[in-house]
């Protein structure tokens, strides 16, 4: 009889109770530490830029082997099909991938050489031209208006002229103090520059071994998955992975193309036009452009004032190429390069500029399209799948 009882007394495992009690320890973990990262504000804020300067080069890495990897696919399939034509045997992978990446590398290295030699210089002296120019536009931006002033003597231009007048003394106490500051801030953008430098170095060969490495890293994330997500819904979480990482790469990379073309283009006509400082504004036009809807005003509106500062009617030529290259742009190149990678609406697109310019300054204006394209595609399949719960077609709603 005693013998039964202890049996009874006996601890009886339950799977389903054990899971409930991880998750709650879990779940209070995290409460715990997300409470005390909003206590210690500061704190966490702290750490968190230490991490991420700590990290940074890994950081930069991973950005590069991003971006890289869809080119080095193209180039791999290319030679793959080379290779199958010329009737080869045994095509090796591995060759074919270290070949792809050192050209995709040969190419990308070869154009930043390009930018640092030739067009990082001249845009330097176009910031030096435009500074030492200032007095010059200041003087004649004094005569226009006196001219006008003569030549309607009707309207009162007095203001603007003391406006003008009571500018200049701080114009210039701004120049002297920016040429007597010049040396200490060469000497820290030297240094910047040089820890920038060492750490893109860095950075570059890790991205080496990343894309090298990229079969390792992508069984390692199958193996994540096949260790917390449940067998029937594996195959499913996979495909919902994949178009995401599709949706943000195919967006970031086309519309870096997209803007690198632009920026060439701009360029072109500004030299065909005989514009002044093409290369410091055509490197801004092409960088505001991966900027969608507000890139083309960001980039176009300072040009224009730094060429009204010169010659008016050269500001107008600016405007006028301008506006039919971003029309060119919108129409026409956008459309091939992009096509409908995000399934957008202009409202959304807008939104997220807004909200992630808002939160996170420039970098949240270039990421935020891709960012809430991704979000949106992942809510339109919670609210399929919970429409379907409910016999609801998505289509039919």
């Amino acid at each position: 009889m005693q013998e039964n009882r202890k049996e009874n007394q006996k601890f009886i495992k339950n799977d389903q109770y054990f899971t409930v009690c991880v998750y709650t320890f879990i779940l209070v973990i995290l409460c715990t530490v997300v409470i005390k990262a909003i206590i210690s504000f500061d704190q966490t804020r702290a750490f968190f830029g230490g991490l991420i300067r700590a990290l940074g080069p890994f950081l930069i890495a991973l950005l590069i082997a991003y971006i890289l990897n869809p080119f080095v696919k193209v180039v791999s399939s290319f030679l793959t099909k080379l290779l199958k034509k010329t009737k080869v045997k045994r095509i090796n992978e591995k060759v074919v991938l270290v070949v792809s990446m050192f050209i995709v590398y040969l190419i990308g290295l070869g154009l930043l050489i390009t930018i640092l030699i030739y067009v990082l210089p001249e845009v330097v002296r176009n910031l030096a031209d435009l500074v030492n120019s200032i007095p010059t536009a200041y003087r004649s931006l004094l005569e226009w208006v006196g001219f006008l002033q003569e030549r309607f003597p009707e309207v009162d231009f007095s203001s603007i002229i003391t406006m003008l007048k009571d500018i200049q003394p701080d114009l210039t106490s701004s120049l002297k103090s920016m040429s007597g500051e010049l040396i200490p801030v060469l000497y820290t953008a030297s240094v910047s520059v040089a820890q920038w430098l060492a750490n893109f170095l860095i950075a570059l060969v890790v991205s080496v071994y990343m894309l090298y490495g990229k079969a390792s890293l992508k069984r390692l994330v199958k193996i994540a998955l096949c260790a917390f997500i449940p067998q029937k819904k594996l195959a499913r979480t996979k495909d919902i992975l994949k178009e995401c990482n599709n949706i943000f790469s195919r967006y970031l990379v086309s519309k870096m193309i997209d803007s690198f073309i632009i920026g060439i283009l701009c360029a072109v006509l500004m030299t065909i036009l005989r514009l002044p400082y093409v290369l410091l504004i055509s490197v801004f036009v092409g960088i505001t452009n991966m900027i969608p809807y507000f890139g083309p005003f960001i980039g176009a509106i300072p040009g224009i004032i730094v060429i009204l500062s010169v010659d008016p009617v050269k500001a107008l030529i600016f405007a006028i190429m301008i506006l039919a290259l971003q029309q060119f742009d919108g129409l026409i190149l956008g459309p091939k390069l992009l096509g409908n990678s995000t399934g957008m609406k202009p409202l959304w697109i807008i939104f997220a500029i807004t909200l992630g310019g808002k939160f996170f300054g420039v970098p949240g204006m270039f990421l935020g399209v891709p960012v809430v394209a991704t979000l949106g595609y992942l809510a339109e399949l919670y609210m399929g799948h919970r429409l379907s719960k409910k016999g609801i077609a998505l289509n039919d709603v």
